[in-house]
């Protein structure tokens, strides 16, 4: 599967499903400022690059997919890594870069506080969301950025941050993905309030690091993932009970039905499946490909 721009949708049930065909139609999507400006970043290559938030640099890692015109507008993936993770493992391990999307890979912040994302315990206690808006302008401005194909995706405490960022920036990102995420009730709780939005959550029945029935890590209660989904569901207006379906040996996927306006919720119930990305290298033998999965759901909801 590849991420291409501006590519006519195809059905999302055939192999090869891209990205860039969500944003056909009748009209234009609005275009980033930096479609205006002579790009600045060399398509194939990963750039670090650091922006700055309430006065401290916050560095991240960009890559430029080698397919990228200057002037066409282009998805964009953040992917938010996990726990002590170096953003470049979570390139690695996902192979976004082969999407045709740029591909964005924040660092999360280590203060005397902690070293991780907003919303677990143990975050550095830096307001990661104000330094996702800075993130996203900084990387507008630089390349052509189609903003109605923005996406989020991240493991662990990076799945727990995506889930976050759903609450804070629904009217920014168009679709979240979250995989084996770390989900900690009295740090990151349920919105509020908040728009519907598209959600797809991958997770093993045995992750021992952050349980499907949720249990105790960092002296803080992690949510069982029933509990997290139905908070998504509720949040989205879809009906209580999902439609379950066997997609692969050991796999299976669960659909809410019945969600208000750009709600959609989707969860991979994987039997045996450990703290993993998966269909990754070295994640264990897995039937699906989280990453596949991932752009086809993207592809499939962008913002309005």
């Amino acid at each position: 599967m590849r991420l291409r721009p501006l590519v006519a949708l195809a059905a999302l049930v055939v192999a090869g499903t891209v990205l860039a065909g969500c944003g056909a139609g009748t009209s234009e999507p609005p275009t980033a400022s930096g479609c205006d400006a002579n790009p600045s970043l060399e398509p194939g290559m990963s750039i670090p690059l650091a922006v700055t938030v309430d006065g401290a640099a916050r560095g991240y890692t960009v890559h430029v997919p080698a397919t990228m015109t200057a002037q066409t507008p282009t998805p964009l993936i953040l992917a938010f890594a996990g726990y002590r993770m170096p953003p470049g493992q979570l390139e690695q391990l996902s192979g976004l870069d082969g999407s045709g999307a740029i591909v964005v890979y924040p660092q999360a912040a280590s203060t005397a506080a902690g070293v991780g994302w907003q919303g677990a315990p143990y975050s550095s206690g830096e307001d990661d969301v104000a330094f996702t808006t800075a993130l996203l302008d900084d990387v507008e401005s630089r390349l052509c950025i189609d903003p109605k194909r923005v996406f989020a995706a991240g493991i662990s405490n990076g799945g727990g941050f995506v889930s976050l960022l759903s609450c804070a920036l629904p009217e920014r990102i168009a679709a979240f993905a979250v995989v084996s995420g770390a989900i900690y009730p009295a740090t990151n709780p349920p919105c509020a309030s908040g728009s519907p939005v598209p959600v797809i959550e991958f997770h093993g029945t045995a992750d021992d690091v952050i349980p499907y029935d949720g249990g105790i890590r960092h002296d803080a209660t992690v949510a069982p993932v029933s509990l997290w989904l139905s908070r998504v569901a509720t949040r989205n207006g879809c009906a209580a009970d999902p439609r379950s379906e066997s997609v692969a040996t050991g796999v299976e996927r669960q659909t809410w039905t019945g969600c208000h306006d750009r709600g959609a919720l989707v969860h991979y119930r994987i039997d045996g499946g450990g703290h993993v990305w998966p269909g990754a290298a070295g994640s264990g033998e897995t039937a699906i490909s989280a990453t596949t999965l991932i752009e086809t759901f993207f592809t499939a909801h962008p913002l309005p």
